[in-house]
């Protein structure tokens, strides 16, 4: 395929994931004080109790004005396919782009990654609260893109140094991760200039990449000793397969082995829209690590 004919596969991919209406949730709740600080919550359709519980953190290259409206539609979607669902909102970058380059601030430091922590925390109560048909011993955490890095530290948490305020003591009780297209290996995502410069605008500038990337990057939080799973597009051009691909095969060198599932002829945005068979293979790398 010609360059030209897959930059207009991905815009078309990216229109119809973006087409879908916002799926309002069931409830919400707050975690924080901070207005980006809540978590909408999804009950599985079919009425089901003792559900699986799918914690879902979105992407957009942890920039502000992609929020979790995004993934509304396939928050229900998973809801429908027997799920409980908790899409977490949190700080990201901000609406002033910086000096060099158009796009707005990646995410804060470290108020994205105080936010994926505290919400993680409070999910079991507020999950139990707001959620009832949920089952909070079985959940499996997911994300796309720069959502995918969140999910994958969050499931690392007790590997991070010694004296980070994020570090648990013990790993967190989940069944696994399912990482979609994940932000997964900073240094290939630098290389590659993911997302226009994001991975450095996260971290706070080239400066601070080195100390702070010891505290965030999924490829050097290995291993994790939690189940974990990637789901690739071959023609991902927002986050390139080679991404995910380093991700795999540092944690193997860790003695960790991950499972990649690469998509042929998908591209970045069918794996979070309803309307794309990518999304029903989602579904099912998640329901092998909840059931």
């Amino acid at each position: 395929m010609s360059d030209s004919a897959a930059r207009d596969r991905d815009a078309a991919e990216e229109e119809s994931a973006f087409a879908h209406p916002v799926i309002a949730p069931d409830r919400s709740a707050a975690y924080g004080s901070h207005p980006d600080q809540v978590i909408d919550f999804y009950a599985p359709r079919d009425g089901r109790t003792g559900a699986p519980l799918v914690v879902l953190l979105h992407g957009g290259a942890w920039r502000a004005p992609y929020d979790r409206h995004h993934v509304s539609p396939f928050a229900d979607f998973l809801a429908r396919r027997g799920f409980a669902v908790a899409s977490v909102e949190y700080r990201r970058g901000g609406e002033i782009p910086r000096q060099r380059g158009s796009e707005p601030a990646a995410g804060r430091w470290p108020e994205t990654f105080d936010d994926v922590a505290a919400a993680m925390d409070a999910m079991p109560l507020l999950a139990g609260r707001e959620l009832p048909q949920a089952d909070v011993r079985r959940t499996v955490v997911t994300g796309h893109s720069a959502g995918g890095q969140l999910a994958l530290w969050a499931a690392a948490r007790h590997v991070l140094p010694e004296g980070s305020p994020w570090r648990l003591p013990a790993p967190p009780p989940l069944r696994g991760v399912v990482a979609l297209a994940p932000v997964a290996d900073f240094a290939t995502a630098v290389e590659l200039d993911v997302c226009s410069g994001a991975v450095h605008q996260l971290l706070g500038g080239e400066g601070d990449f080195a100390e702070r990337s010891a505290f965030a990057d999924p490829a050097v939080l290995l291993p994790t000793g939690i189940a974990t799973a990637v789901v690739q597009g071959i023609c991902d051009l927002t986050v390139p397969p080679a991404v995910s691909e380093a991700f795999v095969d540092a944690a193997a060198k860790a003695g960790e082995m991950v499972g990649l599932t690469l998509l042929e002829d998908v591209g970045h945005f069918p794996l979070i829209d309803p309307s794309a068979d990518a999304c029903a293979v989602v579904a099912e790398e998640l329901a092998q690590l909840a059931w």
